[in-house]
């Protein structure tokens, strides 16, 4: 079958791999109809990580079972579903807490499993024709027979969910006010999820047009180009204070606008703690800030020794002094993903705004890299076989 395949730095490949097969009796093994780029598979892509050449990328996938595991009691052949990008058994301590980002039994020394990522287990992505689910009994979301909001329901394996995962670590009530720096994929899902849940004031902070629109019109937000001054002030010249609470939805690959590059997006440019840092100066004294944005402990690409290894030059003193609390951590998609469903199903909320492409799978090369470009008008893109 054909696959998206990681050539090393800035290079992937559709190629003939292996078909999956069923390995356990609780697999199943089903026929991608969608499959996500995300911009966590960027990090790999740039090179990142410790990613090695002959990754099979996708982690955001859905389709059609094919084969069934003998074990397997709720899924039969043709049930279409969607898969959290977490792979998680169900019954060790933390999936029984909910904390499904954080299994312990998939991916032994590790906590948390995911498809098609380095160091998240041996599970290959669902870029490709077809994918091997494990303890699909758990992992699988049914949905709706047909092709209905295709788009929409690609979104629940990752954005959509951990975008509303942003604003539950920051503890968002109906009525507050909130910043939410990033305006990429999950920053406009943290963004709509805001609006869904009563927000009375969304600030979006990003530099790409393109996506501050997408944030004014569907998510009701004040857009913030960091570009054209600095976005603390610009919003409490707006709002006149700090808002209640705050989302990171950039993670360590974060744009300090006082530096100075050729690219907008060169590494030089970079600071890991600006957008922490921002936020504890956006919020006021007593808010909570949500941080969803990647961070990780060895960073090959530093602009520095000490964010090599994951040490960030965080206010800490002032975050203690404003008695800020925060939240972190990736999202456990099965707190979520069946109530967002139902939410698409009943028409309440519909997050196919932010698709942009859906292409071919031998179009993944391109489209890889004019994500990685933040090309203007390329906010996420759904491959399909």
């Amino acid at each position: 079958m054909r696959a998206v395949v990681y050539q090393g730095e800035h290079e992937v490949a559709v190629e003939d791999v292996d078909e999956p097969e069923i390995e356990h009796p609780n697999d199943v093994v089903i026929d991608i109809t969608t499959s996500c780029i995300c911009g966590s598979d960027l990090h790999m892509y740039e090179g990142r990580t410790a990613a090695e050449e002959g990754i099979v990328f996708g982690h955001e996938n859905m389709g059609i079972v094919e084969e069934v595991g003998e074990g397997v009691s709720t899924l039969e052949e043709g049930d279409r579903i969607v898969l959290p990008f977490n792979v998680a058994c169900g019954f060790c301590e933390n999936c029984e807490n909910n904390k499904t980002g954080f299994c312990t039994n998939v991916n032994p020394g590790f906590a948390g499993g995911a498809y098609g990522y380095v160091a998240m287990g041996p599970y290959k992505g669902g870029q490709a024709e077809k994918l091997r689910v494990p303890y699909a009994d758990f992992n699988a979301l049914k949905l709706p027979e047909g092709g209905s909001n295709e788009d929409s329901f690609a979104l629940l394996a990752d954005i959509f969910p951990t975008g509303w995962h942003g604003t539950r670590l920051a503890d968002l009530q109906p009525g507050e006010s909130v910043a939410i720096y990033g305006a990429g994929p999950v920053g406009l899902m943290a963004a709509y999820s805001a609006k869904i849940q009563g927000a009375s004031e969304i600030y979006s902070v990003d530099r790409v047009p393109s996506r501050l629109d997408l944030a004014r019109e569907y998510c009701d937000a004040t857009p913030i180009n960091f570009e054209e001054g600095n976005p603390v002030e610009q919003i409490k010249d707006i709002h006149g204070g700090g808002v209640d609470k705050g989302v990171d939805a950039v993670g360590y690959q974060a744009i300090d606008p006082d530096k100075e590059a050729d690219d907008a997006y060169d590494p030089a440019r970079e600071n890991p703690a600006n957008v922490l840092n921002n936020l504890i100066r956006t919020v006021r004294p007593t808010g909570q800030l949500g941080i969803v944005g990647l961070y990780v402990p060895d960073d090959p690409g530093a602009p520095d020794e000490m964010s090599a290894e994951g040490r960030l030059g965080i206010d800490f003193g002032l975050l203690f002094e404003k008695g800020q609390k925060l939240g972190t951590g990736q999202c456990d998609v099965k707190s979520y993903n069946r109530q967002l469903r139902d939410l698409i199903i009943e028409g309440r909320a519909d997050p196919s705004f932010l698709v942009s492409h859906r292409v071919g799978l031998d179009e993944a090369p391109e489209m890889y890299e004019r994500f990685d470009n933040r090309e203007e008008g390329v906010t996420k893109v759904l491959l399909e076989p």
